[in-house]
């Protein structure tokens, strides 16, 4: 593999005062100058050159041409398996009162302390569980053992782990669904801690006064765990890749995702915050495009589909310039719903708007009829947008809204007065 530095006729570790002219693109990264004066020295700066160039300079590691997916996946992680162990409680101990003058102490062992829980927290500050792809075992503490002179133990402190909203808990073993951590600040036990066990003191009684045995603490649950994040956001947009959906989101909201021509630019989803009319907000979501097979793992798959689950409208984008075999707007927007039904039945039966993308471009805006009327006939309305110049951007925002913040449900009506029959007072 060539690397930049060979690219324009450089040496990797020694760069002149050539550099400006004849490398104009590398100039402004941290270059060196190859001065050293003895063997040892020189094997020494050149490996530290070397160490700060490839961070500088991915490829000179060696690394596949493709540094921006493997650091976008590095930084959204949405899947982890993590092992849990929560504290064992304290043994109960075994002693006697010994004091001057005290001829019959008695038993004076203490309660083992309890040990801690491991607790799942919704932080509505995080947004992905990179932490827990790293550190996978976590363990709360045990409690402290009991002691003498009717002293118990210290209980351990409970392990919490912050968790971003929208993660749901499900066990590895049987994939039982343990809880879904939706809102801000809910917690959840997913390993409760062992109890102390109980001093010999807890033990006399008026025939057994001098007990030579304690109880044991319990042990602490131990299991893993799945934690999956669904991201919590309102509207969804969906379509093929290179559809438009990130320069869309780009212009409705202040996210700021990654905007090229080539497909399958998105590699993880987005999140936007989109203001209204009269104070009113929500939430709007981008994922990675889909294509025809996704659901057997052509292309990047559908594991993304699960961030729009909670979605209460989806907004498909139809990229009405696409070109190619069997690029057809009807052809696209039945591939797409067929992928979702195979995910999910019930994300296939959301609402969904219709939105026909990118006519600013004359060939675009030449099928937009066509696909209309194809959309009409099975009862589907068709919006027509340009993201990149932001016509019809506004009814598309006003149609959005209108099925959003529509009201779920009628008002009850309100229930007639029964007559109570009075008594007379004697």
């Amino acid at each position: 593999m060539i690397s930049p530095f060979e690219k324009h006729g450089l040496d990797m570790f020694t760069c002149t005062k050539t550099t400006r002219e004849s490398a104009p693109n590398l100039w402004g990264y941290r270059l060196f100058t190859h001065e050293s004066s003895t063997p040892r020295q020189e094997h020494r700066e050149s490996q530290s050159r070397r160490m700060q160039l490839i961070g500088c300079f991915p490829y000179l590691s060696g690394a596949t041409p493709e540094p921006d997916m493997r650091a976008a996946g590095m930084r959204f992680v949405d899947r982890v398996e993590i092992s849990v162990k929560a504290g064992d409680g304290g043994d109960g101990a075994v002693a006697f009162r010994r004091e001057k003058f005290m001829e019959w102490g008695g038993p004076s062992g203490g309660d083992g302390g309890n040990g801690g829980s491991v607790i799942l927290v919704a932080d509505p500050q995080l947004t992905t569980l990179l932490d827990y792809r790293y550190q996978q075992h976590h363990r709360a503490k045990s409690g402290q053992n009991g002691m003498g002179s009717d002293c118990n133990g210290a209980s351990a402190s409970d392990l919490l782990l912050r968790v971003p909203g929208g993660t749901i808990v499900k066990d590895a073993d049987s994939g039982e669904l343990l809880c879904d951590l939706s809102a801000p600040g809910q917690q959840f036990t997913v390993a409760k801690g062992g109890r102390g066990g109980l001093g010999n003191m807890n033990f006399a009684t008026s025939t057994r006064q001098a007990p030579r045995f304690a109880q044991d603490g319990t042990l602490g649950e131990e299991r893993k765990i799945v934690l999956e994040l669904k991201l919590l956001a309102d509207v969804g947009l969906l379509g093929f890749p290179n559809a438009g959906k990130s320069t869309l989101i780009s212009r409705v909201s202040r996210a700021r995702p990654k905007i090229a021509e080539y497909p399958f630019t998105t590699l993880v989803p987005n999140l936007g915050m989109v203001q209204y009319k009269s104070g009113l907000s929500f939430v709007m979501a981008d994922i990675p495009g889909l294509i025809e097979g996704a659901s057997e793992g052509v292309g990047l798959g559908q594991q993304f589909l699960r961030h729009v689950e909670r979605c209460k409208i989806l907004i498909h984008l139809v990229d009405l310039s696409a070109e190619g075999e069997g690029r057809e707007p009807v052809k696209d927007w039945q591939t797409l719903n067929r992928e979702l039904a195979k995910y999910s039945e019930s994300l296939a039966q959301k609402p969904q708007l219709v939105v026909g993308n990118k006519i600013d471009l004359p060939f675009a805006r030449e099928r937009l009829p066509k696909f209309s009327k194809a959309m009409k006939r099975k009862g589907v309305k068709v919006l027509s947008i340009s993201a990149a110049t932001g016509e019809g951007i506004v009814a598309l925002l006003d149609a959005t809204a209108e099925r959003l913040f529509e009201p779920s449900a009628k008002p009850l009506p309100a229930s007639p007065r029964r007559k109570v029959p009075r008594t007379r007072s004697r």
